[in-house]
């Protein structure tokens, strides 16, 4: 069994910031990308940023020069620095893993249970 764990999400005012962190555990062979997703009320679930098991990373514009994904892979933990938030940025928040529980086999897409990220003006 693998089970991803966030943290870190609350409340803050506009221009605030907050530090998401997700840590993954169970059996794991090898943890692959790790993201963060988010869905608004009423809109579709959202890439903001990934991050790959060489620290290569990709940032959904809105999140681009706000927010910084980074990983420790001794930790199996990725965490999500947002700074300079907007209103707009009020979503659930969900950590995204691709882990490898088997050696020789491909990894799997795993989800946490979401943290709520809310900003007011």
């Amino acid at each position: 069994q693998v089970q991803l764990v966030e943290s870190g999400g609350g409340l803050v005012q506009a221009g605030g910031s907050l530090r998401l962190s997700c840590a993954a555990s169970g059996s794991i062979f090898s943890v692959n990308v790790m993201g963060w997703y988010r869905q608004a009320p009423g809109k579709q679930r959202e890439l903001v940023a990934y991050i790959t098991r060489a620290f290569g990373t990709n940032y959904a514009d809105s999140a681009k020069g706000r927010f910084t994904i980074s990983r420790d892979n001794a930790k199996n933990t990725v965490h999500l620095q947002m700074n300079s938030l907007k209103p707009e940025d009020t979503a659930v928040y969900y950590c995204n893993a691709n882990i490898r529980t088997v050696i020789n086999r491909p990894g799997t897409d795993y989800w946490g249970q979401g943290t709520q990220v809310t900003v007011s003006s």
